[in-house]
């Protein structure tokens, strides 16, 4: 198949380019860099396969020749990444997810959208299931991602119902893995970043605030199952992993991991409407998709650990 990965320097998008390629499918990134990053997707440039180009989804497109399948990952995804392009990224989300969608309905493509656990907000209901409306505050420091994720959901309905695009969602639950920015803001690059480099390992408040790490293998696994079940179409799912640990759990971990005798820090909590617990619920995952994340936290985290070390090499020459 011929599929077009729109965000796909990203960090989700550009290991799913790699999983895409490896299966043998014709793969076009689409991305425009503004927190993608072309070092996630050179190796690719040897393949004839793959196809990059350096585009914002906020403008018309360029010509491009049919594809099958459309993953819409196009939007900055990291606070310091949203709350830094603001208004970009609320129009990526709806200017952008429009166009994408409108490719999707001319070609007779199949289309995924990625959401995010962010529109359920500071959560009422633990753990989320899909059902949950959320709890969040359209002019809090965080709305213009949340509220934008909120509205591409709202915009996929639409095309589905009114368009008969064959469309899914998927709200994305806390990832990490190689391809992360080290200076993405996310707790993961941040402790890692931190812990390799023998710099105190900053913990926002007191630590006691929960998250449910999913390793980025099994989350591009579960976007594809999520695509390419049958009868997927309308539906929503969660993906993530339902282990939930507290912050100060994760950054004694990495310590322990990475071998660093780094202090933990506790700073200002963060910005805005922080959410206190985050812990999905993916029965209807488990059940219509038959996917449950496999890499196990520790496992996880030291191939990430190696992955960040790699790349501070790397820059150091």
């Amino acid at each position: 198949m011929r599929i077009l990965v729109a965000g796909g320097a990203g960090f989700i998008g550009s290991n799913l380019c790699a999983e895409l390629l490896q299966a043998g499918h014709d793969v076009v990134c689409l991305d425009n860099l503004a927190t993608g990053r072309l070092v996630n997707i050179e190796h690719f440039h040897e393949i004839p396969r793959f196809t990059f180009v350096q585009h914002d989804v906020i403008e018309p497109f360029p010509a491009l020749a049919r594809c099958d399948r459309i993953y819409n990952l196009a939007s900055p995804a990291s606070p310091p990444g949203y709350q830094r392009h603001p208004i970009e990224t609320l129009r990526t989300n709806a200017e952008g997810g429009r166009r994408l969608l409108e490719l999707a309905h001319q070609w007779g493509a199949r289309f995924l959208l990625a959401s995010t656990s962010e529109i359920y907000g500071d959560p009422l209901e633990h753990p989320q299931k899909e059902s949950y409306r959320g709890n969040v505050s359209s002019i809090g420091p965080r709305s213009m991602y949340d509220e934008a994720k909120r509205y591409g959901e709202a915009l996929t309905v639409a095309y589905i119902g009114s368009r008969g695009v064959d469309g899914r969602i998927v709200r994305i639950f806390n990832t990490y893995g190689p391809n992360s920015d080290p200076e993405d803001g996310r707790v993961v690059p941040n402790l890692i970043t931190q812990a390799i480099a023998g710099q105190p390992l900053t913990i926002y408040g007191d630590g006691s605030q929960t998250r449910s790490l999913c390793y980025v293998s099994d989350l591009v696994i579960g976007l594809q199952a999520a695509m390419e079940t049958a009868e997927t179409s309308g539906d929503v799912f969660n993906l993530g992993n339902p282990e939930e640990h507290t912050i100060n759990e994760f950054a004694l971990l990495i310590r322990g991991l990475t071998g660093s005798s780094s202090d933990l820090v506790h700073v200002e909590g963060a910005v805005g409407d922080d959410p206190q617990r985050r812990r999905p619920d993916i029965s209807r995952a488990r059940e219509r998709l038959g996917w449950a994340p496999a890499v196990g936290l520790q496992d996880g985290l030291e191939r990430t650990i190696a992955y960040f070390r790699t790349e501070r090499l790397a820059k150091a020459r």
